[in-house]
């Protein structure tokens, strides 16, 4: 348990830092799974919208430190190369 001022003020900040992190990697997560139901579904025009809306979020993410930028990049390279590949 936190014993100094300043090791309680940490503690706060570190879980209003960990529900805003939370909160975006739930929202790119959202993001990524409707790239992956619409390929799923065969639907390249919805993939292709989906990634669109799916590459900045997840890029804001890594900027924000939520995720490795080669981590960002990995999922975003993979899922442009699925909907390619989509008939």
């Amino acid at each position: 348990m936190a014993n100094t001022v300043s090791a309680k003020k940490a503690v706060r900040v570190q879980a209003r830092k960990t529900a805003v992190n939370k909160a975006r990697r739930t929202m790119v997560r959202s993001q990524l799974r409707k790239v992956e139901d619409a390929i799923a579904a065969g639907k390249k025009d919805e993939a292709q919208a989906a990634v669109k809306l799916a590459e900045p979020a997840m890029m804001r993410a890594v900027s924000n430190g939520v995720f490795h930028k080669n981590t960002g990049a990995r999922k975003i390279s993979r899922l442009n190369k699925r909907v390619k590949g989509m008939k």
